[in-house]
């Protein structure tokens, strides 16, 4: 009898609200990166592959038990929106008006809501996707080759460079 995962890898996406490019600053891609840091070391997830666009981010991601994958979402969503939206409110109050959202929940949103997530159930869906998120920077016309983006797991593939501390314990 074959043994399954209780959990199975996740591709996920989020995008910023209305596609801005609020990540262009790096300073909050470095805010996305410490998240992810922080659900690597405290053993919620592992970490597969990443890569932070300028207005979205894609991921494969494995969360651990007990974690759902809801709770790693959430949790990683929040963090992040909260970082940025402090940050802008102290140095951008200006462009945080443009994610101002009349809900009854928030006075501001960063992330569009319902991120997709999708389970890879196969070793060739799951290594198509990090190819995807590995060459996304290349269609984007951000570098030639996808291990000379910054922000991204390429380098680690290609080279074995851990730049973010991400993959090696």
């Amino acid at each position: 009898m074959e043994k399954y995962p209780e959990q199975w890898p996740q591709f996920f996406t989020s995008t910023i609200l209305q596609w801005k490019p609020l990540l262009n600053n790096d300073k909050y891609k470095d805010i996305l990166i410490d998240a992810l840091n922080f659900a690597v070391k405290k053993v919620r997830i592992i970490l597969f592959a990443f890569v932070i666009m300028n207005n979205h981010f894609h991921t494969v991601w494995q969360q651990l038990v007990p974690y759902s994958k809801e709770f790693v979402q959430q949790g990683f969503m929040k963090y992040t929106a909260q970082k940025i939206k402090h940050d802008l409110l102290l140095n951008n109050p200006v462009y945080l008006e443009e994610f101002k959202v009349n809900k009854k929940d928030r006075e501001y949103q960063i992330w569009k809501r319902r991120p997709l997530s999708i389970e890879l159930f196969t070793n060739a869906v799951f290594h198509q996707k990090i190819d995807y998120i590995h060459h996304n920077p290349v269609r984007a016309g951000l570098c030639k080759f996808p291990e000379d983006y910054k922000y991204s797991s390429a380098k680690y593939y290609e080279f074995d460079v851990d730049e973010f501390n991400l993959f090696k314990s």
